[in-house]
């Protein structure tokens, strides 16, 4: 009698589920969309730490690949990319991290100047010691792979990426964070061209002395200074990618 029971309960449940549009497909769909925010959120630190350089191309059913998973969560994240800017689909349907042009690339500069400065004076009056102590951790990373003999540039790009948006982040602004976020999924490809341009770039570069400029300013609660050397770091990466004229026109 039991067994009948829960053949029926089992009957009715089935005829419910199919009613409301099935639950193995509203749990499919649950879980791509799971899928699909998970390979968003790797591509997009991927671009935002500068581990892809411009012109990298990748196809959908490698990148589902080499993840394992189905092409459909990794279609549906490279197509948030696209809108965004931070990717492109060419017309062979493979994939590319875009190419920057010099004036595309001094438009953002500029932008970054702005929205980033704005941040970076905010977070200097509203972040809590906590915060302040995550950005000089950051602060300090980025000085040690600096001076290892031999310096990692992927690894200085990652705790320069770390660093910068620790400070941002204690703005509290969420809007603001966004917009930064989506300039650096254009422009953190780019700082290949600096990071990345071999070790002793990174050991003779001025992101180190701009880095402990901010620290300094922030522990001081100086909110000019503290702009002025964010200003300066982000002047200072962009005129050593232009000196090098590898950007197209």
């Amino acid at each position: 009698m039991e067994h009948k029971s829960a053949s029926a309960d089992e009957r009715e449940d089935g005829a419910a589920g199919e009613a409301s549009g099935g639950l193995d497909a509203r749990v499919g769909r649950i879980v791509r969309q799971t899928l699909a925010d998970q390979v968003y959120g790797d591509l997009k630190e991927i671009l935002l730490s500068g581990r892809a350089a411009p012109g990298e191309r990748f196809t959908l059913r490698g990148l589902a690949g080499a993840i394992g998973t189905s092409a459909m969560p990794v279609r549906e994240a490279v197509s948030r990319l696209v809108a965004e800017n931070a990717l492109e689909v060419l017309p062979n349907r493979a994939v590319r991290v875009p190419l920057m042009p010099r004036a595309r690339f001094q438009e953002l500069r500029l932008i970054r100047c702005s929205l980033e400065g704005l941040a970076t004076e905010i977070a200097v009056r509203e972040a809590s010691d906590a915060e302040i102590a995550e950005v000089e951790r950051f602060e300090r990373l980025f000085a040690a792979e600096r001076d290892k003999p031999q310096p990692d540039g992927a690894e200085a790009m990652r705790h320069n990426k770390d660093l910068h948006f620790a400070l941002y982040r204690a703005a509290h602004l969420p809007a603001l964070f966004q917009m930064i976020e989506g300039l650096w999924l254009q422009i953190g490809p780019v700082l290949n061209l600096d990071f990345r341009a071999g070790p002793e770039r990174v050991r003779q570069g001025e992101a180190h002395i701009r880095h402990a400029a901010m620290v300094a300013a922030l522990k001081a609660r100086d909110p000019a200074a503290a702009r002025t050397a964010l200003v300066a770091d982000i002047w200072s990466a962009g005129d050593f990618i232009l000196s090098r004229d590898v950007l197209p026109d």
